[in-house]
């Protein structure tokens, strides 16, 4: 069996498992949905009070906010095993058990559990479209296959971020609180335009967590504006390329981490 068909096995038994308790599923998207829709109440709130943040109106924030949620959502339900490999790999000794089998440790990891979390995709789907009505945003041929490629740069990324927090963890057993920084802290960042912050967190979020090269540069091109920061618009819609180039990086550190790993028994 190849590395996707195996991986779909992986994804069949998961749905299968979660579709065994139809009322938690909706229970927990319905959660999902409601709890991420308080944070846009909260953007709603601070444009009501000053109206526009540096040129920028709530539709064209709203847009920035559909996008790097929906990456990110659609990132996070297949790597749930990168997120738990600390405690459920490392600590119990389970890794022991992947690396005797005859397939890649990343690919295993990755079907630990496909989670069906569609609360906080269909939220950040339902913002963007009213943003980008308030826009009256065009949906060309060209305009749809930016947004695709954005939503994959973004997707490239978080699981990149995911896949260095279970490396950490062949060092320190337990996973790290602190990489949810990067992950819900970098979704928080993403949903404002770059130009909001002073320039040292802009540098941070573009040369060293790329989340401006998948949430901020390719919307201000999907939006049809100019980069206040002086960016070039050719560069614009191929800066989602740098999150694939992160989770490359990433994948690098991870191999390193499973050459040094040492059992810690169960």
């Amino acid at each position: 069996m190849n590395g996707v068909a195996l991986y779909l096995r992986y994804v069949g038994a998961s749905v299968r498992a979660q579709m065994q308790y139809p009322r938690s599923f909706l229970v927990l998207n319905t959660a999902q949905f409601f709890g991420s829709a308080i944070e846009i109440l909260g953007v709603a709130a601070l444009f009501g009070v000053f109206g526009r943040i540096r040129g920028w109106s709530l539709g064209e924030v709203a847009v920035f906010y559909g996008v790097i949620n929906a990456a990110f959502a659609l990132a996070d339900a297949p790597t749930r095993g990168f997120e738990v490999f600390g405690p459920e790999f490392v600590r119990t000794g389970a890794f022991d058990r992947v690396l005797l089998r005859p397939r890649t440790t990343a690919l295993q990891v990755l079907g630990y559990e496909l989670r069906l979390r569609f609360g906080r995709l269909l939220q950040a789907g339902i913002v963007f479209a009213v943003g980008a009505s308030a826009v009256r945003l065009s949906f060309t041929p060209a305009q749809v296959l930016l947004l695709a490629w954005t939503l994959a740069g973004g997707v490239a990324l978080f699981s990149g971020i995911l896949v260095l927090q279970a490396t950490l963890s062949f060092w320190t057993v337990d996973a790290l609180e602190v990489a949810n920084i990067l992950t819900y802290g970098g979704v928080q960042a993403g949903q404002y335009p770059l130009n909001v912050y002073a320039a040292w967190f802009r540098d941070l979020l573009t040369y060293v967590i790329p989340i401006g090269c998948v949430a901020y540069f390719p919307v201000v091109a999907l939006l049809g504006a100019s980069d206040p920061l002086g960016a070039p618009g050719w560069l614009l819609p191929l800066t989602p390329a740098f999150g694939f180039l992160f989770l490359a990086l990433a994948l690098s550190v991870w191999r390193l981490g499973v050459a040094k790993y040492g059992s810690t028994g169960s």
